[in-house]
């Protein structure tokens, strides 16, 4: 495989971090969940995943808790840990270095992945992987802004709408 056409799995998996965060939008005042059915079946498969109604339990799971840790509720994290606790990282050891290889069961590999994709990103840009500010959005973005005060998943969308909202409130706070 050249370099052109090798996988770069850091950047994948934070495609897939993000899409996975980012699966249940509010949709006219709705919850939606993408990882259900065919739609997720479909979603899951852009990255390798077989679409299984377990492996879609799986994704949603380590979803539901990953966004559970970044909205800081108290039981998130052992409920990640539940999800993946079938799951290692194993040493592949050459002359060239180690590589790590994710040994997981099917169902749960995109969900490990989905994981560890969040643990990398909380790593490498510590406090930059938020939930949108719009609380009536249920989006997530990672902040890549040199000041690190990014608010909003979009600002065409959430930003624009919270700021009029804003203005809004000072106006008829001014009359």
């Amino acid at each position: 495989m050249g370099p052109s056409t090798r996988r770069n799995p850091v950047i994948e998996d934070e495609e897939l971090l993000m899409t996975v965060l980012n699966s249940t939008p509010v949709i006219n005042g709705r919850r939606t969940d993408l990882l259900e059915g065919t739609a997720g079946s479909e979603l899951v498969g852009r990255f390798g995943g077989t679409g299984t109604s377990t492996e879609l339990r799986h994704l949603r799971e380590t979803r539901d808790a990953i966004q559970g840790i970044i909205r800081r509720e108290a039981d998130a994290a052992q409920r990640l840990a539940a999800t993946i606790d079938r799951t290692a990282l194993l040493p592949d050891v050459t002359p060239e270095g180690i590589q790590w290889h994710l040994d997981a069961p099917t169902a749960q590999r995109l969900a490990a992945r989905t994981a560890l994709a969040w643990s990398q990103t909380l790593h490498e840009l510590p406090g930059r992987l938020r939930a949108c500010a719009n609380t009536e959005c249920n989006l997530f973005l990672i902040d890549r802004s040199r000041p690190g005060t990014a608010k909003w998943c979009s600002m065409s969308a959430c930003g624009n709408r919270m700021k009029a909202r804003a203005h809004a409130e000072r106006a008829r706070q001014q009359r």
